[in-house]
This record gives structure tokens, C-alpha cells and sequence, in this order.
């Protein structure tokens, strides 16, 4: 059958009921969704502050005997998650299902899904690799990705592997992030080596712009910064003056909204052509997805030197 053959059929199978005897298809339908809601907090650990809707039950189109149940889980933040449960004509099972399009490449899906032009670029513009990081500047976490990333896998993978960051401030616990993504990106519209020397020292830096004692103090040092790599680069001042002075936060509130969209929550996140790296993770395993990703591509990974092998950072 060739639906079959197009899918797998991932089945968590879990009992709606807890008595010894099932109910009667008859069973009010308020009961069943007593029962699901009870089912899927317990599995998933859902806290009772977070709110589970249960959707009345419909013919499924996937597998006979069963109704489809959609389950939507609201924490209060703007981001309700949708599942799709199985329950089968007695009420006695239910059964996630999860759907796998073998015609599509789910990490060429993801890349999709995010918008890179006009991004500045490290490495190699044409590589077959790309390592999108998600990324907040005020983030120790990420601070620290970044320093294993720049310059030791840069000097590995340069030629073969470009870098690009997207921005995704944290602004509800890092004050400061989204003022200094707005200033990178205001040097990154006219040189993209001033981005990147930007947000080097930034990640090199944290603990000096935390040092100022209040939050304008530390705006003014993030523009005081920026205005720097201006000069050095020499930058249109006016214009970048300009830029700094109207924090417009368009371009970060549309990155953040791309990373939603691919499952970012938290920073650093890092895509390897599609996969998923959460938070700080040994540069091995850095190395080890990169190389993969390398293969993938059908490009010969660099040789490494044993003084870099797994463990020495």
C-alpha cells in the first residue's frame, strides 16, 4: 500500500481508561476528554498551570477502527502546541501517531523555513555546509559557543563551511541583548566584517558592558562600540549614527519569529544544514556534525590535528 510505504507509524500506546472494565462507546464525550486530558498531562508532565484542550472526536483518515483526537496545549505564552491522538472505537486505547514524509528531507525543511539573505557570512560563500546559529549576545551560553567556534573550527572548516548568525535575544532575562543586536545589524548593512568584529567582542566582552551600573550606561557603551567598528571600517558614520539612534527591532522580532517556527527556545541553537545542536556542546561533537554534514554533501572533512581531538576543549 503506498501510503504505507511513504510513512512510519510511531505508536506510544497508552490506556484512556483506568478501571479494569472499558467504557461503552456510548461514553459521554466529556469523559473521554477527562480521560485524555488526565492521559497526556501524565505522560508529557504537563504542571496543572498549563492549560490542555481536547477536540471532539472525528473519523481518522489514517488508521481504521480508530477516531482522530486533536489535543492543544497552551502554556500562557503566545505558543500553543497541537497533537493529534488516536483512540480507537471502544475508548479502552489511544495512540500518538506521528507521520514521516519519506519525499521530503527534513533538514533541507528546516533551512527552508529561514530567511538568510543579507546575513553576513564567515567562511566559505559557496560552501555545501551552512551552521546557522541562534544567538543572543548577552548570553554567557552562547559566549561560549562562540569562542569554540571562532577561530578554531573557522581555521578547520573555513573553506568548506560557512557561519551565520540569527538573531534571538532573550530580552526577558538579557536587558541588553536586543539594543546590541540592533547595533550589529546596523554595521552588518553596510560591512559584515564589522558585524563580525562587533560580535566579538561582545562575546569576549560581556562582563564589561554588565559592569556599567545602569542600563543606559551600557546602551551607551554597546553604541559607543559600534560607532567604533564604524570608524574602523569606514563606514558611512552618518548613516550608522542614524541606524544605532532608531532601534528599529523589525529585523530581530522577524528572526526570533523564524526560530519559533523551527523550534528555537533557547540559546545557543545551532542548525549544521538541519540539525539541531542545543546549547553548548564539546567542540568533538561540534566537530563530529560538522564532519557529517560534510559527508552528506559529498565534501572530504578536514584532517584533525590529534592536539584538537575530542576532549581538548
Amino acid at each position: 500500500m503506498n501510503a504505507i510505504q511513504r510513512i512510519f507509524l510511531l505508536f506510544l500506546l497508552v490506556c484512556v481508561g483506568c478501571s479494569a472494565q472499558s467504557p461503552a462507546p456510548s461514553a459521554p464525550s466529556s469523559d473521554l476528554s477527562h480521560k485524555i486530558e488526565r492521559q497526556v498531562r501524565s505522560f508529557y508532565s504537563i504542571p496543572a498551570d498549563v492549560k490542555v484542550t481536547v477536540g471532539e472526536p472525528a473519523a481518522s483518515t489514517d488508521i481504521p477502527d480508530y477516531d482522530s483526537v486533536k489535543v492543544a496545549i497552551d502554556s500562557g505564552d503566545g505558543k500553543i502546541q497541537d497533537y493529534t491522538f488516536l483512540v480507537n472505537k471502544d475508548r479502552s486505547k489511544m495512540v500518538r501517531l506521528i507521520k514521516f514524509d519519506l519525499t521530503k528531507d527534513p533538514y533541507a525543511e528546516i533551512m527552508s523555513k529561514v530567511d538568510l539573505s543579507g546575513r553576513p557570512v564567515r567562511g566559505a560563500k559557496n560552501a555545501k555546509v551552512t551552521v546557522v546559529n541562534f544567538d543572543d549576545f548577552q548570553c554567557p551560553f552562547c559566549s561560549r559557543m562562540h569562542s569554540a567556534m571562532f577561530p578554531e573550527l573557522l581555521k578547520e572548516y573555513g573553506d568548506r563551511v560557512n557561519f551565520i548568525y540569527m538573531d534571538y535575544p532573550l530580552v526577558e532575562i538579557h536587558p541588553w541583548a536586543l539594543h546590541a543586536a540592533v547595533n550589529a545589524n546596523c554595521l552588518a548593512a553596510q560591512n559584515g566584517d564589522a558585524y563580525w568584529d562587533f560580535a566579538d567582542f561582545l562575546h569576549a566582552n560581556q562582563g564589561e558592558v554588565n559592569a556599567e551600573k545602569t542600563s543606559a550606561a551600557r546602551f551607551t557603551l554597546l553604541d559607543h562600540e559600534a560607532l567604533l567598528q564604524g570608524q574602523k571600517h569606514s563606514l558611512d558614520g552618518a548613516k550608522l549614527a542614524s541606524c544605532i539612534k532608531a532601534q528599529n527591532e523589525d529585523a530581530i522580532k522577524a528572526s526570533m519569529k523564524q526560530g519559533d517556527a523551527i523550534g528555537v527556545s533557547a540559546t545557543p541553537s545551532l542548525f549544521v544544514n538541519g540539525r539541531k545542536i542545543d546549547g553548548v556542546v564539546p567542540v568533538s561533537e561540534l566537530r563530529a556534525t560538522l564532519d557529517q554534514a560534510l559527508r552528506d554533501a559529498g565534501v572530504a572533512p578536514p584532517e584533525h590535528a590529534s592536539a584538537s581531538a575530542p576532549g581538548s576543549k
